[in-house]
């Protein structure tokens, strides 16, 4: 068996869409027999709106850099947690104070506070109808079972500053991703290659080889242990670890039939 792993935005998901020959590839693939998922920092409620509008078929989601696993039926197969007192005095720190917003990740849907003018979350909520609960800063010790906290950035460069103070800071107890203008903290040991791994494990599907492919610094756990791939779209640093770089994630499962 085969198993392709896409990530989402910058991969799958481009020029803010995704492409006709994209989701074409994907019927291909997942028709001659193979497996197809995508492996994201996104939650679930913002990601498979959209796959459904483009007519991505998938046959499970690996979200929030893989703190989340969902089947194809949206069932939660595995989740991670980070613990309410981390969560706390991470956004106590300047740099996070100086976030767009504050979204915690959880099963269903997205707690929110702290948005500021220049945030993205509600915008894609009202866009593609999913679940954010407003709360307060004073709630955020009181959330239940998150996954994730995501923060948001103007500039690439801030976030991957902040990135780097969190995680020589709190590192026992997260992680935190830049991933161009967010930072994606999750518990430490999650990772989108682990993400996979444990996929496998709960479906049964040890001895298939993945095809990974990705664009971003997320995504290097992957691409690196499973040799896998890149778009021409993405920066020299990410071509430099992947085994090729393609067109688009279409043209990497049509040469991998």
């Amino acid at each position: 068996m085969k198993i392709a792993a896409s990530d989402y935005d910058g991969t799958l998901f481009r020029n803010d869409e995704i492409a006709a020959e994209d989701a074409r590839g994907v019927h291909a693939w997942r028709a001659a027999g193979h497996k197809f998922g995508v492996v994201t920092g996104r939650d679930y409620g913002m990601l498979v709106p959209q796959l459904h509008h483009y007519g991505v078929e998938f046959d499970y989601a690996v979200c929030n850099n893989g703190g989340i696993i969902h089947d194809a039926a949206g069932h939660v197969l595995h989740q991670e947690k980070i613990a309410a007192r981390v969560l706390h005095a991470i956004v106590a720190e300047p740099g996070v104070r100086r976030s767009l917003h504050f979204a915690f990740s959880a099963p269903g849907r997205t707690f929110l506070c702290h948005d500021r003018e220049g945030s993205w979350i509600m915008r894609e909520a009202e866009q593609w109808d999913f679940p954010v609960v407003k709360i307060t800063e004073e709630e955020i010790v009181k959330l239940p079972d998150i996954h994730q906290f995501s923060l948001g950035y103007d500039d690439p460069r801030e976030a991957a500053e902040v990135a780097s103070i969190l995680n020589a800071k709190y590192g026992a107890d997260v992680h935190a991703y830049p991933n161009r203008g967010s930072v994606d903290i999750t518990p430490p040991d999650v990772s989108k290659r682990n993400g996979i791994e444990k996929l496998k494990q709960v479906m049964g599907w040890q001895g298939a080889v993945v095809y990974a492919i990705g664009d971003e610094v997320n995504d290097l756990p992957m691409i690196e242990a499973y040799r896998g791939f890149t778009v021409d779209t993405a920066r020299d640093v990410i071509k430099a670890k992947a085994r090729a770089s393609y067109a688009s994630v279409g043209a990497m499962l049509e040469a991998n039939l």
